[in-house]
């Protein structure tokens, strides 16, 4: 069997033959890191409200704190698995549980949003060491392909329940408390699940052939980060300003040095021969870009309810129930399609649902706070990513030799991760851009007293419509709350609309570029692929 770092494992002895010692206890510590890791990475969908509130945000801000966890995941994920491999995953994932505790700490303690985006980092880093560290470490105690198939079935239900259940515990805790109060909680579970790790695992490593890529490591995550940031700040500061045009130029020359540096690297962490075939090249492109329409749609909802309609948190978290709750209710359901459906046409499917919903979300009144309208395009949505998030890992080692299958699941891994990073990026940047723009026109004509007029315009340069339309009633500015809400309205539209065409692109770039492919039947391990909106790791 090779998993997704590469590393390569027997599939041990026949059916029947005795577990290895520790397998239920390895199942039950893998579990609650999977879990914890990813209530860490959804947490902050419910409260993007009252981060705005009690931070006094502005709507790059708010992005940042969703990315900040994305990108420390996607930069890091793939050198995480292979200081597991050779340092022991045990201590990985103790390690990334650790993490995860500090930085929620960090985050329940931030008197300022920027120390919040640090929190939501280390939390990213804490996650990176999470996902790739408790798969490999429960395969490792596996010893037939059916028993790997149920565990990680088990270890991909913990990961989605955390997904939907996230946010329910945020707006929980913001309705009896504060918002911090659902970080102290997450720092308790990271607590229990280093202490579950350390009590009831016993160390795994396997160091052969694996070494650290560090020039690419490093070239990759600082591109990155650099791209990203003049993508999230260009919007509010300026496309053109200095510090956005230099951190985009040289971000990509970083990208431009990583793909150089890969090309003739020993161990590289991205292998670009892979792309030399067809399927392989559509399933990675297709995977960046319907994550990146997922993501993006989430987090246009979390902000639609938040910051925009300044809804309960409680009341925010029930669409991420539609949203996440599929890919855990349909676990069993894909991993049967998987065998009898050709793994394109899931996909594509998928990816169809993706749209239709996304598309349906255009249709929202921003003045009508009542959830109902969510239901049908959130659950179609929904359903549509449960079909994806399997399918697209699987059309990608259907379409490689099997000795390649561990790289190309880790790559096709990557770029999922990648478009879930950029779906945020992509939606604000998007969002904000149009409606500062709208904002600015529909003020301009507006009949507002000439102190309103100067005050809303004044808070507009500094924090954009989304300034204005938290202002309190009767405060200088508050006047123009209306045009900010629903320049904000249009903006938000907007995103759910470039969501939708992501989506469709995706569902026709699957569909034409797998014609007269042909695959191979989906083998018994890949029922356990990670089906939800975390970024996990994939088995082969």
């Amino acid at each position: 069997m090779t998993l997704n770092n590469g590393t390569t494992t027997s599939s041990g002895p026949t059916a029947g033959a005795a577990r290895r010692p520790g397998y239920a206890g390895t199942l039950a510590a893998t579990s609650c890191a999977v879990f914890v890791a990813q209530v860490a990475n959804a947490l902050p969908a419910s409260l993007n409200g009252l981060f705005q509130q009690d931070l006094n945000t502005h709507g790059s801000q708010l992005t940042w704190i969703t990315s900040a966890f994305m990108i420390a995941v996607v930069c890091f994920e793939f050198t995480f698995g292979v200081l597991g491999d050779r340092f022991g995953r045990k201590r990985l994932v103790a390690a990334g549980a650790a993490l995860v505790a500090v930085g929620s700490s960090v985050a329940a303690l931030a008197p300022t949003v920027q120390v919040l985006w640090v929190g939501a980092a280390l939390n990213g880093l804490g996650a990176g060491a999470l996902f790739p560290g408790s798969l490999t470490m429960l395969v490792s105690v596996t010893r037939t392909a059916r028993e790997r198939a149920q565990a990680v079935a088990l270890w991909t239900g913990f990961l989605s329940a955390g997904a939907a259940l996230s946010p329910l515990l945020g707006g929980m805790f913001a309705e009896v408390g504060s918002w911090r109060g659902s970080f102290w909680v997450l720092v308790g579970l990271a607590a229990v699940s280093m202490a579950l790790t350390l009590v009831l695992t016993t160390e795994s490593r396997s160091p052969e052939g694996r070494s650290l890529d560090i020039p690419g490591q490093i070239t990759f995550a600082i591109g990155l980060i650099l791209v990203l940031y003049a993508a999230v700040e260009g919007p509010e500061s300026g496309w053109t300003t200095l510090p956005v045009l230099l951190s985009g130029m040289i971000g990509l020359v970083f990208l431009a040095g990583f793909v150089l540096v890969e090309v003739g690297a020993r161990s590289p962490i991205f292998d670009l021969s892979l792309f030399r075939n067809r399927a392989f090249t559509v399933s990675s492109l297709v995977a960046v870009i319907g994550m990146l329409a997922f993501l993006g749609a989430c987090f246009a909802t979390s902000m639609w309810l938040g910051p925009v309609q300044h809804q309960d948190p409680l009341r925010v978290a029930i669409p991420f129930l539609l949203l996440q709750g599929p890919a855990f209710v349909l676990i069993p359901v894909v991993s049967r399609l998987l065998h009898r459906v050709a793994p394109t046409w899931l996909l594509t499917s998928g990816f169809v649902l993706m749209s239709v919903g996304c598309f349906l979300c255009t249709g929202l009144d921003v003045t009508d706070p009542g959830l109902t309208a969510f239901l049908v395009p959130d659950l179609l949505i929904g359903i549509g990513f449960a079909l994806c998030v399997s399918s697209v890992t699987a059309v990608a080692l259907d379409s490689v030799e099997p000795k390649l299958a561990g790289m190309a699941s880790a790559t096709t891994n990557m770029l999922r991760d990648l478009g879930f990073a950029l779906g945020p990026v992509v939606v604000g940047a998007v969002a904000l851009s149009k409606a500062g723009s709208a904002f600015t026109s529909k003020l301009s004509g507006a009949d507002l007293p000439a102190e309103q007029l100067g005050a809303a315009r004044g808070i507009a340069a500094e924090g954009g419509p989304i300034a204005v339309n938290s202002l309190p009633p009767g405060t200088p500015g508050s006047a123009a709350h209306g045009l900010a809400l629903d320049a904000l309205g249009h903006g938000f539209t907007t995103a759910f609309l470039i969501c939708g065409a992501a989506a469709a692109v995706a569902a026709v770039l699957t569909f034409v570029g797998m014609i007269g492919l042909k695959h191979r039947p989906v083998s018994g391990a890949t029922d356990g692929e990670p089906a939800a909106a975390a970024p996990a790791p994939a088995t082969a």
